[in-house]
């Protein structure tokens, strides 16, 4: 797939744009004035690979906060900010990475000067945020809806107000909960500037249906080349968010962190309890952050060819399995020792990897 070209921009040490790969974003749902908790939540998101997180700031004593959230942890920081011009100020006082504002939103022209002046003095970028649920009244009352047109209109909009302030270490994002709505609108904006995009479907909804809207919504700009970084929206522990953006891209071939699992359907050929071995082992395997291809499949059919293809893997019999190991039978193993046999075996691979 072609990737679409866009100028660079740097969030702390995370590259957004060019070549550089899409990262995964993921938001606290912690109180952000609570700042202890806030921190420990962005470092278990940054241990799960998490590479940018964003934080609501709505009021001054969560902006007081940002402060020591920034000391307690090592990934780049976005301060989320509606309304209030002085709570960006404040964020780019206490040393975030990023802004996520909306320029027409947040105070007169002067105002919005200041912040502009400041980022760009701290080398702060600012997210353009376009959300479908929050355009502007005069742009509904002019296409009548909320339509992708309206929402590059207003992102133009936007945009134009930076760049009149010779502004430009910007990203982009077009969110919309409906996915048809939101592809429309990346599209379109696509084409009419360079800005790297932060692409997503918001409000998802809860895990089993948000991860599927996710994927598609998320999944398709992807395979089109377009996207920067992504967040993956879902109503839970936002370390789903995190696992799910990865899965994403690990899909398309775009990232290659953590284990590759590849499972059978089962099928009435399949004679192990797969079903509870592969939850197993995936389970067992969810932290891993090296790149290996690990395979669970069920019968003689396909499960030895795809075993093979895999770093490891096992491939079902009567009672039993073979161990594959990079192309070759390793071993036959008995149904009862299979999964903690594979665990071993891939912690073999990750201690010499």
């Amino acid at each position: 797939m072609r990737r679409r070209k866009t100028r660079v921009i740097r969030v702390g040490q995370v590259a957004v744009g060019g070549d550089a790969p899409v990262s995964v974003q993921s938001m606290t749902n912690t109180d952000t004035r609570d700042a202890a908790a806030t921190a420990r939540q962005i470092r278990e998101l940054a241990l799960a690979g998490c590479e940018i997180v964003r934080v609501a700031v709505p009021d001054e004593q969560a902006a007081v906060a940002l402060k020591e959230i920034k000391n307690g942890i090592n990934v780049p920081l976005i301060a989320d900010i509606h309304f209030d011009y002085k709570l960006a100020l404040q964020a780019i006082r206490a040393g975030v990475d990023g802004l996520r504002i909306n320029p027409g939103n947040i105070g007169s022209r002067s105002k919005v000067a200041e912040v502009v002046r400041a980022a760009g003095d701290a080398q702060v970028p600012i997210r353009i945020g376009v959300n479908a649920g929050s355009l502007e009244k005069e742009l509904l009352d002019k296409y009548g809806n909320i339509t992708a047109q309206a929402m590059v209109e207003s992102a133009l909009g936007h945009i134009g107000i930076l760049e009149d302030l010779n502004f430009s270490d910007i990203k982009i994002s077009l969110k919309a909960s409906d996915i048809p709505l939101m592809l429309e609108a990346y599209r379109l904006l696509a084409d009419r500037v360079d800005y790297p995009f932060h692409i997503g479907v918001t409000e998802a909804g809860t895990l089993r249906s948000g991860i599927v809207k996710s994927a598609v919504g998320i999944g398709a700009l992807l395979a089109e080349g377009i996207g920067d970084t992504l967040r993956v929206s879902l109503t839970g522990d936002p370390l789903h968010e995190v696992k799910t953006g990865y899965e994403i891209l690990k899909a398309l071939g775009l990232r290659q962190r953590g284990i590759e699992f590849i499972s059978c359907p089962t099928c009435g050929r399949t004679q192990i309890d797969l079903i509870r071995i592969a939850n197993e082992v995936e389970d067992r395997l969810q932290f891993v952050d090296k790149p290996l291809k690990v395979a669970v499949m069920g019968c003689s059919v396909n499960g030895p060819g795809e075993a093979r293809e895999a770093d490891i893997g096992i491939a079902g019999g009567r009672g039993a399995g073979l161990l594959f190991k990079k192309g070759r039978t390793v071993r036959k193993i008995e149904e009862a020792d299979l999964v903690e046999e594979l665990i071993k075996e891939v912690e073999n691979m990750l201690e010499n990897y």
